[in-house]
Formats: structure tokens, sequence, C-alpha cells
């Protein structure tokens, strides 16, 4: 039976992937960063009593290949002096993450990995503690926090940064205690302004939160080293396109850290439906009697709040006519769609755009199903129900390769592309 992918004459954003990095690393320098992982887990294995070594897999994204730390077991990798090579099959995405692959549970990190040890240790940790989440009973999960795109919700988890990095500078405990209380309000007052704001952002800083913040403590950075990558990490935030899916990577391991300091074993306390606000509320003895808007204002102006004020006002104006176009390119023109089957995926979180409540833009990515691969470089829009991705339109279509602008779908098995002119757009039956 032939199976016919047909399109909607409407337009989609298209998801790019980063542009792919090349660096050539010899097999001992490999072993080497492996052998910094499984030391820095094994100084570090009170963290979760339980040792983040385990199956690593480091990826080419250029060439594909893969250097493993231990055999997989289906015979995909091979054995050479210290480490496993091989190449990654074409319909696994590559990414920074944790997945199933040919028998086992890896942390997969693609290279090149950074150039300073403790940055490197903490990336390969963070990937490891994916691995091992589910068995320390954390759900992975991705929530929507569109809020965060939006003035209002940019304007406060700013000033909540501006407070955490004023916390982790502090001399003292009060001081400290000073600037979380200010954090922990704008953050109060972002809660009450956007209805489903925290519990989004509780499931997201479970997830990505927890999990940098595991790689800040096995890096084994000192405390000074620590506080001033934190600081810095938040000032590289805000060259990001959103904070809707990076958040996370600051505001946990700062709270957390500040809280280590004190608790050594906070973070085994935590499970997959604790409340992070209220327990570091608790963690740091602050109460948020109430966030007015008076009180909001005041307290801004004491964390750079008018030129955040300004900043985000400009940014609003211009992401407003970047969403237009959005909205007109993939949702009310002609455009091609594709609904999902089985599918995975790999982005970059930093770039993409929600469109009002058609979905979410990503200027790259690479999708596959069991209809094929896409391969996005110029945009693409994946709806709010994780259902279907939608394209401009084909500009060519050659048996089993279908090209659009910025887009190339390669099909696989009875797959085929054809034209609902009733409907007159693209469809998959």
């Amino acid at each position: 039976m032939i199976k016919k992918l047909f399109a909607f004459l409407l337009p989609i954003s298209f998801v790019g992937l980063l542009q792919a990095q090349t660096k050539i690393y010899n097999e001992e320098q490999i072993n080497t960063f492996f052998t910094e992982l499984k030391q820095a887990s094994a100084s570090t294995f009170k963290l979760w009593n339980k040792d983040l070594y385990g199956p690593t897999l480091l990826v080419d994204p250029v060439t594909r290949k893969i250097y493993a730390n231990e055999p997989d077991l289906e015979g995909g990798l091979q054995h050479s002096t210290n480490i496993y090579v091989g190449i990654l099959p074409q319909e696994v995405n590559f990414s920074n993450t944790a997945l199933g692959w040919n028998g086992k549970r890896w942390a997969m990190i693609m290279l090149p990995l950074p150039e300073n040890r403790d940055d490197r240790i903490n990336l390969l940790a963070h990937e490891s503690f994916h691995r091992i989440q589910p068995e320390l009973g954390f759900k992975l999960n991705n929530a929507n926090n569109n809020h965060l795109d939006e003035k209002d919700g940019r304007i406060s988890l700013r000033l909540e940064f501006e407070a955490l990095k004023k916390a982790l500078a502090a001399p003292d405990k009060k001081e400290v205690k000073k600037h979380l209380s200010s954090a922990l309000f704008f953050r109060k007052y972002r809660y009450a302004k956007f209805e489903k704001a925290a519990a989004n952002e509780n499931l997201l800083e479970l997830n990505e939160g927890i999990a940098e913040f595991t790689g800040i403590i096995v890096s084994g950075r000192d405390d000074d080293s620590t506080k001033s990558y934190l600081t810095k990490a938040m000032d590289r935030s805000l060259h990001n396109r959103t904070f809707v899916r990076s958040f996370a990577y600051q505001t946990i391991p700062s709270y957390g850290y500040l809280l280590f300091k004190q608790d050594k074993n906070w973070n085994k306390k935590i499970n997959a439906k604790t409340d992070l606000t209220s327990y570091f509320m608790k963690g740091f003895a602050i109460s948020v009697p109430s966030t007015t808007e008076k009180d909001f204002k005041r307290l801004a102006l004491e964390y750079s709040g008018q030129v955040i004020f300004d900043e985000e006002n400009a940014r609003d104006s211009e992401n407003k006519r970047i969403v237009k176009e959005h909205k007109i390119k993939f949702v009310e023109s002609p455009h091609f769609e594709i609904f999902f089957e089985a599918m995975n995926y790999s982005f970059d979180p930093r770039t993409i755009i929600p469109v009002e409540n058609f979905g979410t833009y990503y200027p790259t990515t690479r999708i596959t199903d069991v209809w094929g691969i896409l391969t996005v470089e110029k945009g693409a829009l994946i709806s709010p129900d994780w259902k279907k991705v939608s394209l401009s339109l084909p500009t060519s279509i050659d048996n089993n390769l279908v090209k659009g602008e910025g887009w190339v779908l390669e099909l696989k098995g009875n797959y085929t592309i054809g034209v609902d002119q009733q409907k007159n757009k693209y469809l998959k039956k």
C-alpha cells in the first residue's frame, strides 16, 4: 500500500540545526575526556549516591563518527585501543541528550567539547544526569513556557537574574538572603501574571535545571569560579533569542548552588513532584507575602529595572513583527504539512519562537519519523499538540527526495507526496 504525504497550501516555519563545527581529536584525547568524567563522577558520588559515569557517546556532527567508552549490545561499535568507535546511523538524531540505542541508555554529547576542563566536565555530567534521570525518579519533561517570550514574562525573569547575580556576589549571608528574597519576589510576581507559569516552569527546572546543577557540582570548580560561571551564564543568556527552553540552565543552578553551601543533601530530598520555588523559599527561610504592581516597580529599580524595561519594550515591537511574519507564512498562506507518527527531533532551544497558539517556530531542526528524515535550515513550525510540522511549499519532488526553500525531506518506504486539490493543502495518509 502506498502512503502519501499530501501538501496543504499553507506555510510553515523551518527548524534548523546549529552550524556544524568540526575539530579533529585523536583517540588518546577522547579517552582523556572519558577519564575526566569518570574521576569527577567518583569524587562526587555522594551528590546522588549514584555514579554518574556510564555509557557515553561523543559524536562528531560532521562525520557522524561515534566515540564511546564501552561497547553497545548489537555490534555497532568496534573496539579501538581504549575506546570504541562507529558511525551514528542516519535515522538517529545527534544532540546533547540521553537516548536508548543498541541495547543501552547512553549520554550523548556533540563534539567539539569545551576547551576548559571544568566546562567540559560540566557538560558531560549534565548529560550523564539525563542518562540516570529515570533511575532517580525524575521524569523527562519539556513543558511549554511561552510566557517567557512575552514582554512581562521576560522582564520579570531578567530582574530575577539580576537579583540572583547580586546574591552570588553578596559578601555575607544577610545580603545573600536580601537578594534571594528579591529574586523570589520577581518569580512570584511572574506566576501571578501568567496562569500556568508556576507549573510549567517547574517541570522544565526539574528536568534541565537539576541536570545543570549536577554539572555545576561535578565540575569541581572552587567557590569563586562557580559564582563567576553562574553569573556569566546569566549574562550570556541575554544573547539568546528566547528564554522559553533555556532559562532553567540559569535559575536552578544558582538557587541550588547557594542552598548547597548550606545543605549538601538538599537535592536528594526532592522528587518529580517537588515545587522547587516553595522548596527554595523554605530552604532559605524566605516568604513573599504579596506581589503588588507598586512593590514590583519600586524593587525593579534596584536591579537595573529601567534599562530592562526600555530594552524589552523595544524588543516586544520587533518580536510582534517577526511572529506576524511566521503566522502569515506557516499558517495563513499555502504551506506543506507533515503529520508525525513516531517523531524524534533535534534543535537549538535558544532560538525557537512561540507563534501565538499556532505552535513554535524552529529556525533549524532535524526530524526523523517512520516516513523518513526532514532537515530544516530555514525554519519550520511545529504544532502545539506535537502532531505535525509545517513547511514552505515544495520546490522540487524527485522520487524519494523532496526539497523546499531551506528544507530537504528524504522519504522512505512507500511514502510519496501528493496534492489534495479539494482541500487545497498537503496531507499525509
